[in-house]
């Protein structure tokens, strides 16, 4: 699996094959391992890469830490760059899609309700990993068309604001 990822806002490409680990940031460098994880508790996990041990808490609201550092993770949907004008700014009807398959933890947002540019609308857990969806623009949330609790696919569409 491949993702576009940022990372306290360093902008990466994150690839998962099997039992390999490979990080490659935005300068070119690239970060390759064998790996292996195992759940340690509720949002806990012990992850080895060749043999060296991390501590992994998924704290939420796109949180995570890593051996007690705290970094903020993000998954970033390339169509939704696509999407946008080039001066960043939504148009018209959007719709905030689901970026991998996951279940929905909460839904912050309801029908008819007001919005910011990139206020969360809803937290969705995929990959073990806590992700904000948020708003593309300012605007009114159209419909919410999953609940707490739902399982989503990839490209499922969660939230539609206008």
């Amino acid at each position: 699996m491949n993702y576009e990822i940022a990372i306290d806002g360093q902008a990466a490409r994150l690839s998962i094959d099997g039992e390999t680990f490979r990080y490659q940031r935005a300068n070119g460098d690239v970060v390759e391992h064998a790996y292996s994880w195992v759940k340690a508790g509720e949002g806990v996990y012990s992850v080895l890469f060749d043999g060296r041990s991390y501590a992994v808490t998924a704290l939420g609201g796109g949180e995570v830490s890593v051996n007690g550092r705290t970094y903020r993770v993000e998954v970033i949907d390339p169509r939704e760059r696509r999407g946008r004008r080039a001066a960043g700014v939504a148009q018209g009807r959007q719709a905030v899609i689901a970026l991998m398959p996951g279940q929905v933890m909460r839904v912050l947002v309801e029908a008819g309700q007001a919005v910011e540019d990139g206020q969360g609308l809803i937290v969705v857990e995929a990959m073990k990993m806590q992700n904000e969806m948020k708003s593309p623009k300012a605007g009114r949330v159209v419909e919410v068309k999953v609940a707490n609790g739902a399982t989503v696919a990839a490209g499922d569409v969660l939230v539609v604001i206008e």
